[in-house]
């Protein structure tokens, strides 16, 4: 029996997307008695734009936990009303600690300041705990899996950190690595994340139930920023070394994938590679047209587009995309025009 059940541990649980839910699924697994879900909203989705629940909501459901969805935690903001009712039902669910993941709204300081106080009788809060997708202090900020893999890093991993009212500033509980393979993409990236995540809060709470749970600061070096991905990044500047441009192309799968204009069609590419030497060709002109890729010029080399998506098409690997789309070697991918007129070449 896992330590958390032991000690009937109270957790109020603040998820939204599925990384999320993973956690919300192994602490139930765990035994810890859940006394509140906090999730984002019901928001349109699919095709018909009905409003869906979110993962967590729909696991909660599903397991008859409670569930709030405030749209806002500010007592002073915009949703003061939702804010209220949220604060009524975390003072009343008297939970030992909030466990955070990837909720989508910031906890403001009275959050903090209620899952610190102790309880009536006396006994300490664990305060809130945030599932955080890097190796703390690398990668704060919104999007650590993308940027990772963006920036070519050979590691990430999940830090459980004590939240305070920095932006992922708080003291680090417990660190795992992992190791970012050649080919992940932040699809693939994120399951394993997701999983190594839903096993560290497990961990992290068996250990602070058993006072053995030491908080680290964050040190001073190596700080770096994961500013939220944003759709223009992924139009693709063939001007950029081929290593790099392949490396967006992995982190903006599945959102927002890379972009480039082909013969008057933006194409969505969700898979590349490093290719040969493209000599003095100017970048983005197509070299080569064979069943392994079509070879576009960049810097230092060429990219090999491997998996391509025409408007309103599938994903088809190059092979298929080639029977219904005709292209040429020396063909160019066109400038993508950017926000204020400039131009991706």
């Amino acid at each position: 029996m896992s330590p958390v059940a032991d000690h009937a541990l109270k957790v109020i649980f603040a998820g939204t997307p599925e990384f999320a839910r993973l956690a919300l699924e192994r602490l139930h697994a765990a035994g810890a008695d859940i006394v509140l879900v906090l999730s984002q909203p019901d928001r349109p989705a699919g095709r018909g734009m009905k409003l869906q629940a979110s993962s967590v909501k729909q696991f909660a459901l599903d397991q008859g936990l409670s569930v709030a969805q405030p749209q806002g935690l500010r007592l002073d903001g915009k949703y003061a009303a939702d804010a209220a009712a949220a604060r009524e039902a975390i003072l009343a669910a008297d939970a030992d600690v909030m466990v955070v993941a990837a909720y989508g709204l910031i906890l403001p300081q009275w959050v903090l300041d209620a899952m610190q106080a102790p309880h009536a009788d006396g006994r300490a809060r664990l305060g809130c705990l945030n599932i955080h997708g890097s190796l703390l202090p690398r990668w704060r900020g919104a999007a650590p899996i993308h940027r990772a893999i963006e920036a070519g890093d050979s590691h990430t991993g999940v830090t459980i950190m004590q939240m305070d009212a920095g932006l992922d500033t708080g003291d680090m509980l417990l660190q795992q690595a992992l190791a970012i393979a050649p080919d992940d993409s932040t699809a693939s990236l994120h399951d394993k994340v997701a999983e190594l995540g839903a096993s560290l809060i497990v961990n992290a709470l068996d250990l602070a139930v058993q006072q053995a749970l030491p908080a680290v600061k964050q040190p001073a070096e190596g700080v770096s920023y994961a500013h939220k991905i944003e759709k223009h990044e992924a139009a693709i500047d063939w001007r950029l070394d081929a290593q790099v441009i392949c490396r967006r192309v992995r982190a903006f799968n599945p959102f927002p994938g890379a972009t480039a204009v082909l013969h008057g069609e933006t194409i969505k590419i969700w898979r590349a590679a490093p290719g040969p030497d493209g000599g003095d060709a100017a970048a983005g002109t197509v070299m080569a047209v064979t069943p392994a890729g079509i070879a576009v010029a960049a810097s230092g080399g060429t990219v090999l587009l491997q998996e391509l998506q025409r408007p309103g098409g599938k994903r088809l690997a190059v092979e298929d995309f080639l029977r219904g789309f005709a292209v040429q070697p020396g063909m160019q991918c066109e400038p993508i025009a950017q926000p204020g007129g400039a131009a991706a070449l």
